[in-house]
């Protein structure tokens, strides 16, 4: 949706109709992009006050928008475990990053769990 902006449902259904997948999995990643979407300036404020000397538009577009996505878990889903958010997106920073995207990644939520009480 960064890249090519459009509404979070049509972008969902798009996404769906060329990787097709389970019900549970489509309804949780409903879920994530509508979140993310729909909080996207707290996030993103969030996501600038903690990382030291960067700031979002200079980050990596994968790492940005898994810190988004981890963000969104921390702060609005009290079903997912503090750890499960972490681990989850620092794995998918590692393995969809650079080198240094989990160690960011860690970095900026670790700060961010533990400042707003998520952690």
């Amino acid at each position: 949706m960064e890249v090519n902006p459009r509404d979070p449902n049509e972008a969902m259904e798009l996404f769906c109709r060329n990787f097709p997948t389970s019900e549970e999995v489509k309804e949780f990643a409903a879920r994530i992009v509508e979140g993310v979407h729909q909080h996207k300036e707290e996030i993103d404020r969030l996501i600038e006050k903690y990382s030291e000397h960067w700031k979002l538009h200079r980050m990596d577009r994968v790492d940005r928008n898994l810190l988004r996505m981890g963000v969104f878990e921390l702060i609005y889903c009290d079903d997912i475990p503090i750890k499960v958010a972490l681990n989850e997106t620092i794995d998918l920073g590692k393995k969809f990053g650079s080198e240094e995207s989990g160690a960011f990644i860690n970095g900026i939520l670790d700060r961010i769990s533990k400042t707003t009480g998520s952690g």
